[in-house]
């Protein structure tokens, strides 16, 4: 398999000519647990006013986290890794993605910046609030977001941080692998469940 370029600097590279459009490009770590931990007080908040039950609530709440899992699996595989033919396409896949595969350490490139999170978590809550049935999305939701929030801050974490216990000492590895050792497998970030489900794993080595 040919070796891409790869800079593990922790600075970023600059993407646009435009200062605006480049300042939308980065973000600090801790900027979506400020946008979204208020989405999912106000939802849950909602689910509470329009009487959904506490029952309903939770199993909603751990659906949400659950389609999240997919979500994220998906979106890596299909979306984020799908190399379009088009110069302006493969452009918009480098700002999206490619440059995260390029520029792994980058400090501002690790988590989804506002212009991008915003739009998705809008149009997603849209999506399931047509097929949930009516003030379900208040239970539904917030589980999603928390999911989402896991998901941006664990992958700052397994770039930055140096863990010490076993489970997240494997997430990193298995997030390693996939930047280092072969794109085409490990899209699970928070999770590697759908990478086990769907045979897109990596082949651990039996000791032994």
């Amino acid at each position: 398999m040919a070796k891409n370029f790869v800079s593990n600097s922790q600075e970023s590279v600059r993407m646009f000519k435009s200062s605006f459009l480049e300042s939308l490009s980065k973000v600090h770590y801790f900027v979506p647990v400020i946008l979204f931990l208020p989405v999912i007080l106000v939802t849950s908040y909602l689910a509470y006013d329009r009487n959904i039950g506490v029952v309903n609530y939770i199993w909603l709440f751990i659906g949400g986290l659950f389609v999240w899992t997919l979500t994220e699996y998906i979106m890596h595989r299909f979306v984020f890794h799908f190399v379009p033919k088009q110069p302006w396409a493969l452009r918009l896949h480098f700002i999206f993605h490619g440059v995260h595969h390029d520029y792994p350490s980058d400090a501002k490139r690790l988590v989804m910046p506002p212009s991008a999170s915003i739009p998705l978590a809008t149009g997603f809550y849209l999506l399931f609030n047509v097929f949930l049935p009516a003030n379900y999305i208040f239970g539904f939701f917030p589980g999603f977001i928390l999911g989402y929030l896991f998901y941006d801050i664990s992958h700052y974490a397994i770039h930055h941080f140096n863990f010490k216990g076993n489970f997240w000492k494997n997430i990193k590895q298995h997030h390693m692998l996939h930047h280092y050792q072969d794109p085409t497998k490990g899209y699970g970030v928070s999770s590697p469940l759908w990478d086990k489900i769907f045979s897109s794993d990596f082949i651990k080595k039996q000791n032994g």
